[in-house]
């Protein structure tokens, strides 16, 4: 069959079953035109979920009459012209496909004014057969109409789901772009009823309003705000607390210089910083803007523009995780690390307001106080800890956060309220069945899960023994020759460092296989092969490895278990006392080491509403 060049017609209809997958995809595609319009108001008219009409209004720039053919012509755009602009380009469209490809599946209408125009001008496209360009009154803005989405290709129609299903998919898309363009308004109806409108609030990325609209109030109640830089890169927006987690991904939204994306290297970063603290299963909420100069990453890799490609994303995957781990770490007992309450962090090792902070506002202690600290602590975390933590307080009575307390309910206490200086999680007041701390505080009651709380206190203090010595090799008696593909051979041969650091020493025996000739200490007696496995599977997808680093703090994660005090262990005051200051004083203490939460809290007008007191 000879060589023969396409009609545009099917040129386009080819293009649009990339760019056109439902009536999500032209509602993305419209809109993100009048968004690069300039537009501060978009109207989103809808019929049958999208299959019947999408009509798109905007306030933006408009077009010239003689501008509408070229809008529908294929790689025709205002967007870019030369190679620079393509490696740099900032816009949320610009290929030139969209409106053609469009139009080639629909009964398609295009009408515009420019501000200072005194009339519009309109263009009808009937399943890619081009009409002509006829006046037409028309407010400053552009209106698209496409009507009977896929009418002259019955086979794609026939892919499409239900009226609600198709409904759905663009209330997820306009929720990603409300999230990121807090300066627009966006006003939706759906078969001629309005369904949805989102106000224009400003340039605030960080919007209050606008994250309880799309994302609701337990998410906002949740939420810690963070905005941190480093290396060219800003990371700014929201992440859950892990008490707040779901059983799908369905509230993770991440953008790149404003565009909604997914990628699967910042997606791995987010996990790993969630892992030492999230439920097993569970998966977090967060809305994160990632943000760096355009040339440093390709926005041209994907037909819908879902995926990007950074041109270093070690870096990025690093920067992301380091900088979450770090305010996840935050997340003390006792600290309410509030989106809507915090200031923004600058840095995402800046110490959150709470526990943290109001152990070193203390004055120094009396003997006796002393003298009770130190018992309960002896008796909890045994003699040497304790000596040698109130012997630095002695010497520094202003830095140390547990001894430096008082130890019993009103210690301390000096204002006429009597609870001006209370601690985060206040002072025990009972143990119950044996298994939880009950704690009065400022305003309400604290309840304590003791083995949880304490399991999570010793393995903290493991990994930062652990961590002070860092990972240490211990050589193999017989090297153990490893099987892999050539693929993963060249891996361990390019990053031949990256395994020293890793404890690692591992040479090339062959072009398919591998001598490993020292191994992590700690994880000695582990499957090396399998591990070894993992950590090549990773540099390779994610140029980088947390697999050592895993597999120690599950092994430490046992030791503190086996450590920790078990339930129907009857504790006194002091000891209870030493676990809460020590709660909130130790990193991730929110959570035990398998995720599960170590305490609650229950106000005082919530324990009012148990007994119907004030009605």
């Amino acid at each position: 069959m000879p060589i023969l060049l396409l009609p545009d017609t099917l040129i386009n209809q080819i293009a649009a079953g990339e760019v056109v997958e439902r009536p999500a995809s032209v509602v993305k595609e419209l809109v993100e035109n009048a968004l690069d319009a300039g537009a501060h108001r978009v109207d989103i008219d809808l019929e049958e979920g999208g299959v019947r009409l999408i009509r798109i209004r905007d306030d933006g720039a408009g077009m010239e009459p003689d501008q509408l053919p070229l809008a529908i012509s294929r790689h025709a755009t205002s967007k870019i012209a030369s190679l620079d602009d393509l490696e740099g380009v900032s816009t949320l469209g610009f290929r030139g496909e969209a409106l053609p490809s469009i139009a080639s599946v629909s009964r398609f209408r295009l009408a515009s004014r420019r501000p200072e125009a005194e009339h519009g001008a309109a263009l009808e496209v009937e399943g890619g057969a081009v009409g002509e360009v006829m006046p037409r009154p028309h407010p400053p803005g552009t209106t698209v109409e496409v009507r009977d989405l896929f009418f002259n290709v019955p086979a794609r129609r026939k892919f499409l789901r239900a009226e609600r299903t198709e409904l759905g998919h663009i209330e997820e898309w306009l929720r990603q772009l409300a999230l990121a363009r807090p300066d627009v308004e966006l006003r939706v109806s759906h078969n001629g009823k309005p369904s949805r409108r989102w106000k224009g609030e400003g340039d605030d990325l960080l919007s209050d309003s606008r994250l309880h609209a799309t994302l609701g109030e337990e998410f906002a109640r949740n939420a810690i705000r963070l905005d941190h830089s480093g290396a060219g890169l800003r990371l700014h927006g929201w992440i859950a607390q892990p008490a707040y987690n779901r059983a799908s991904a369905d509230q993770q939204y991440l953008y790149c210089n404003g565009r909604a994306i997914r990628d699967r290297s910042v997606a791995h970063a987010v996990k790993q910083a969630y892992s030492d603290v999230l439920f097993h299963g569970r998966q977090p909420a967060y809305v994160l803007f990632l943000e760096l100069d355009p040339r440093r990453v390709d926005v041209n890799v994907h037909p819908a523009k879902h995926e990007v490609r950074f041109r270093d994303s070690r870096l990025i995957h690093d920067f992301v995780y380091r900088t979450l781990q770090g305010v996840l770490a935050e997340t003390r007992a006792g600290s309410t690390p509030s989106a809507l309450d915090a200031p923004h962090m600058q840095h995402a090792t800046q110490p959150m307001e709470g526990a943290a902070a109001w152990g070193r506002q203390q004055a120094p202690l009396g003997l006796r106080q002393v003298a009770e600290a130190r018992a309960g602590y002896e008796a909890l975390y045994g003699r040497s800890d304790a000596v040698e933590s109130h012997d630095a307080d002695a010497a520094n009575p202003g830095m140390a956060f547990a001894p430096s307390v008082p130890t019993g309910p009103g210690a301390g206490a000096t204002d006429a309220e009597g609870d001006a200086t209370l601690p985060p999680l206040g002072y025990a007041v009972a143990q119950l069945h044996g298994i939880y701390v009950l704690a009065e505080s400022r305003d309400g009651l604290v309840v304590v899960d003791m083995h949880a709380a304490h399991e999570r206190i010793g393995y903290e203090k493991l990994k930062r023994a652990h961590d002070g010595e860092g990972l240490r090799s211990q050589p193999l008696l017989v090297p153990v020759t490893v099987a892999v593909s050539e693929r993963e051979a060249d891996v361990a041969e390019r990053e031949a460092e990256t395994l020293a650091k890793l404890a690692f020493e591992v040479t090339r025996a062959g072009p398919q296989s591998l001598a490993v000739r020292s191994v992590p200490a700690l994880l000695a007696h582990a499957d090396v092969e399998a591990l070894l496995r993992d950590v090549l599977a990773d540099l390779r997808e994610h140029g980088q490895s947390r697999r050592i680093a895993e597999a120690r703090d599950e092994l430490l994660s046992s030791m503190a278990c086996h450590g920790a005090v078990r339930a129907n262990r009857r504790l006194t005051l002091p000891e209870m006392n030493a676990l809460l200051r020590e709660m909130e004083a130790t990193e991730r203490s929110g959570q035990c080491n398998h995720g599960r939460p170590t305490w609650a809290f229950f106000s005082l007008p919530e324990i009012d509403k148990w007994f119907l007191r004030g009605r």
